[in-house]
């Protein structure tokens, strides 16, 4: 057993080491590139992938271990990095903050936990197995970034007037149309393009058409008719998934408000508005009930649930940590295509 950790430890040094000057397939350099994108926001995660006690938790770039759901500023506009103001796309542009859970073309049903303290990304458990979305043809997995708009609530006790139906309890989810498949827990800015409403078991449940402003298309995009120019058949191949991706678990196709139409942009912002005002109510609250949304966060100084750092690493140390890495897994799948088990 020793000499296969050594074998594997010596293994992953030579690996990393000729593949360095590799620009191309550096792993390295993919991992130094990410966080170079997710500067103001890092990731830490405990447990293993495709498990139960996998967690993602996201922390500030001087290593706060804070909430995606309730630290991270719905409006890129509200955050600054050590005083400097956020990147200026448009100057009547609004911007907004998306807490990536889903990477594009992936399957594992990831999504913050509003349940559990701080709020980590997790992968969502049904009857006690691990939920994975089923291929729906021609498609494979989420067709977008699948994610949530920081600081927004859909309230379940109040009935939309335009769909007439309560919110689900959960961020405002967001579909992201651009080309970078992103990965899970990142921070990204995006514009809005327009909103569907989709009648999930009879709860309204919105999603966000959205576009990363550093997509090469972002600035040629600005609305659901530029989606429907510039990338023909993704709105439809949208209304399609979200109509279908329940029917192989048995349930029936979903249903739409405004028969499956896109609303424009205005009328989106408008909903995101409405979703953040539902949240700070929520995170003001005097009392927090047994099995409710967790509004522990590490920033919102006028709520009763802000905690210290102290506190907030405490949360996160107390979550197992899976010691094989999950690059020297990669990097030793790729070079011998065995799994060595340590």
């Amino acid at each position: 057993m020793r000499s296969v950790i050594h074998t594997a430890t010596r293994f992953s040094a030579a690996f990393f080491s000729s593949q360095s000057s590799q620009k191309s397939t550096s792993l390295f350099s993919a991992a130094s590139i990410h966080l170079r994108k997710m500067a103001r926001y890092l990731t830490e995660l405990r447990g293993r992938p495709n498990a139960t006690d996998y967690r993602v938790y996201l922390k500030t770039s001087d290593g706060k271990y804070i909430s995606p759901f309730h630290d991270i500023p719905l409006y890129v506009a509200d955050e600054q990095e050590c005083g400097v103001p956020p990147k200026k796309f448009k100057t009547n542009e609004i911007l907004f903050n998306m807490v990536v859970e889903i990477p594009r073309w992936s399957n594992a049903k990831m999504e913050i936990a509003t349940k559990e303290p701080l709020n980590p990304i997790k992968q969502d458990v049904k009857k006690g197995k691990l939920r994975y979305v089923a291929n729906i043809f021609p498609h494979k997995g989420y067709i977008w970034n699948y994610g949530a708009l920081p600081q927004t609530w859909e309230d379940p006790s109040h009935t939309d007037k335009a769909t007439m139906c309560c919110g689900d309890n959960d961020p405002i989810d967001v579909c992201e149309i651009g080309s970078k498949v992103c990965v899970t827990g990142q921070v990204i800015q995006v514009k809005v393009l327009g909103i569907l409403a989709l009648i999930d078991e009879g709860e309204t449940d919105w999603k966000v058409i959205a576009i990363n402003i550093e997509d090469p298309d972002a600035s040629s995009l600005n609305s659901v008719e530029d989606v429907r120019k510039i990338k023909p058949g993704h709105l439809e191949a949208t209304v399609d998934w979200f109509k279908k991706y329940k029917v192989p678990d048995g349930k029936p196709e979903n249903q739409f408000a405004f028969n499956g139409q896109f609303k424009d942009k205005d009328f989106a912002i408008e909903v995101i508005k409405s979703t953040h005002s539902y949240w700070k109510a929520l995170v003001m609250r005097k009392k927090m009930k047994v099995d409710e949304i967790v509004c522990q966060n590490s920033s919102l100084c006028e709520s009763p649930f802000k905690c210290s750092d102290a506190e907030a690493s405490t949360v996160v140390e107390a979550v197992s940590i899976y010691v094989l890495s999950y690059w020297l897994i990669f990097a030793i799948r790729q070079k011998t295509n065995t799994l060595l088990l340590l």
